[in-house]
């Protein structure tokens, strides 16, 4: 936005910049200027950024330990995540996670899936603009083996026959495989060795025989700090020297055009290393640009979504377009969250009467008979403190889904108690553990009914119990 204290040759200037993509010389920026480009900037590359510091921790090992592996290997997790994990925000704990950080640049890779056995699976592909290419799963592919060629934007080849070709705009992908589970011992043992046929190799290695090389490990990578932090703790040079280099094998849409000339008016430009230290003016403007466009982020929230019934619907996930601020904010809530035909997040950080969800209070959640959630896949209520991670507690519940074998009023109908301390006995099995302080809540609905996407069926208000 151009501001009414620009003189006409500033207009002008900024005018053609746009118009002819000519970048516009530095100098001739004014700190204000210069500051509300890099808060447009900053909320662009939020996500490739973000995608890349996930990137760099998980991968920050030798061998597959944990929820962390090498470059182009699953990690298969054995259990669902419990409070310490603090890699990805909202993280899932429905189902047992099957990742995979591949970097396309130099071949395609192949994945190949099992027959699941009409058990709920999905296998999504995210760019590394966070953006879901590809949707492999139930709903889409079936149960059935299938296997898939992931090829980079820059690839030219031949794929082998009878194999699906899926083509990925950046040479970053994020494979965020989610197998659904019961947490039974026997549907542990049932997904593990279904996980354990899950396989990625590169074009080169397929059909032969192949043994992954090991990670290699940088000890200056923070492994300890949440991914967030870190990306919030970079100073203006970093991020946008980061945000340059990561573009180059990690191209911006067509449809970016504009962004990107509004990147180069900065000095940002793909590929090539970027100073702000060239001119104070603008390494003052980005400077403080930075906590401007964090706010920005994190104060979307209530414009991202619409409320219904005290819940907030973020139904633009998965695939962002233009909507730069809308991606940058569910990067930092919920980095990796699907499409919404496969799955919908309505989210609440307030009860009935507008009241923030609070751990000295007590809430209600009452469904009436036969009006529980209409998913195709399933459906959980996930507990997260004011920061979107898990909370510690001494069920180690952090859902509570259709799984789980939640007690019925004499009516028919089904309440869930959320609440700090422990009801009684006979409430406990539909009891979610809240923290003290603040807390949020989300429901996820995979594979969600038609009732769901148009809005017809709504999830109840969160009603706090009066004491």
């Amino acid at each position: 936005m151009i501001r009414k204290s620009c003189s006409i040759a500033q207009v002008f200037l900024l005018s053609l910049a746009f118009s002819s993509g000519v970048s516009l010389a530095k100098s001739q920026l004014s700190e204000k200027q210069a500051q509300a480009l890099a808060i447009d900037a900053y909320i662009y590359g939020y996500p490739l950024v973000t995608m890349d510091m996930t990137r760099k921790v998980m991968t920050n090992v030798a061998t597959v330990e944990g929820a962390h592996g090498p470059m182009g290997q699953f990690v298969n997790m054995q259990k669902y995540p419990d409070a310490s994990f603090k890699d990805v925000t909202a993280p899932n704990a429905d189902t047992l996670y099957s990742t995979a950080w591949l970097d396309l640049s130099k071949e395609p890779y192949i994945l190949q899936v099992p027959n699941e056995d009409h058990r709920y699976y999905l296998m999504p592909l995210l760019s590394g603009w966070t953006d879901v290419f590809a949707a492999p799963g139930k709903r889409t592919t079936g149960t059935q083996a299938h296997n898939y060629a992931i090829i980079g934007p820059n690839w030219k080849g031949k794929i082998p026959q009878g194999i699906t070709q899926l083509k990925s705009p950046t040479n970053m992908v994020w494979v965020l495989g989610r197998t659904y589970c019961t947490g039974t011992p026997e549907d542990y043992k049932a997904v593990h060795a279904l996980q354990a046929e899950y396989k990625l190799v590169p074009l080169s290695a397929y059909g032969k025989p192949y043994t992954p090389p090991e990670g290699k490990v940088d000890p200056d990578v923070d492994m300890k700090t949440p991914v967030r932090d870190q990306v919030n703790a970079l100073s203006a040079n970093a991020y946008f020297n980061k945000l340059a280099e990561l573009m180059k094998d990690n191209p911006p849409a067509k449809e970016d055009a504009p962004m990107i000339e509004k990147l180069a008016m900065l000095g940002i430009k793909p590929g090539e290393a970027f100073d702000a230290n060239q001119d104070p003016v603008i390494a003052k403007a980005i400077e403080q640009a930075v906590r401007k466009a964090q706010t920005k982020i994190m104060m979307h929230e209530k414009q991202s979504s619409m409320v219904r019934n005290g819940w907030l619907y973020f139904l633009k996930t998965g695939w962002y377009g233009t909507d730069y601020l809308q991606r940058a904010f569910v990067t930092a809530i919920g980095l990796g969250a699907n499409l919404p035909q496969d799955a919908i997040y309505p989210a609440a950080t307030t009860d009935s009467k507008g009241k923030r969800l609070n751990g000295k209070n007590r809430y209600v959640i009452h469904f009436e008979k036969n009006k529980l959630p209409p998913v195709k896949g399933f459906w959980s209520l996930t507990m997260y403190n004011d920061q979107y991670f898990f909370v510690e507690n001494a069920l180690n519940r952090y859902t509570l889904s259709g799984r789980d074998k939640l007690k019925t009023n004499k009516d028919g109908s089904i309440d869930l108690y959320i609440q700090h301390d422990a009801p009684s006995k006979e409430k406990e099995s539909n009891w979610l553990p809240a923290p003290e302080d603040d807390f949020n809540l989300m429901f996820r609905f995979y594979w969600p009914r038609e009732s769901i996407v148009n809005g017809k069926w709504l999830p109840p208000a969160v009603e706090r119990v009066e004491a």
